[in-house]
């Protein structure tokens, strides 16, 4: 499990693509993320053409990275026959963790970019991708070979957050 405490986001890419061997082992970590009564909200769509990556790294002034990444997921949530609506968010969210990690541990760097509850972005990527309405936008994840930044441990443990029993 050291590649939880070793992942960071990471921005810059080299200029090399991401096998499919690679790609296929993220898809596969984030569908075995845990969520509520098994409702499995997520669907992605992976993005690796150049002109779609730029198109793509307009979502926000803080997702500029894509047009260089070597692919990135957009990870939606479906929003028909959720058993637990108020959950999806949770469920996608561990999706992307896991995500994440998994690209740590193959070498490769990452970095999560909010979409969802942030309407702009939401219908920015919805029609980028001609989305349905029972289908929304969550996050992106630019992924590539690291260039310059690296994945390393930052000690980030605050026994001042820890509570036992109670708040106080």
């Amino acid at each position: 499990m050291e590649t939880i405490f070793k992942r960071r986001s990471i921005r810059k890419y080299e200029d090399r693509p991401v096998e499919k061997e690679k790609i296929e082992k993220l898809l596969r970590a984030a569908m075995q993320a845990p969520s509520a009564v098994n409702q499995q909200p997520w669907e992605f769509i992976v993005v690796q053409d150049k002109d779609k990556l730029n198109k793509l790294s307009e979502t926000s002034d803080y997702s500029k990275m894509v047009a260089n990444s070597a692919v990135t997921f957009v990870l939606l949530s479906r929003t028909e026959k959720m058993i637990v609506p108020g959950c999806v968010p949770q469920d996608m969210g561990a999706a992307a963790e896991n995500l994440l990690l998994e690209a740590a541990d193959l070498g490769l760097g990452a970095v999560w970019l909010g979409v969802a509850s942030i309407k702009e972005r939401e219908d920015y990527v919805g029609k980028l991708f001609n989305l349905p309405n029972s289908v929304k936008p969550f996050a992106l994840i630019s992924v590539g070979y690291p260039d310059d930044e690296k994945n390393h441990f930052i000690d980030r443990f605050d026994e001042t957050r820890v509570h036992y029993e109670s708040w106080q």
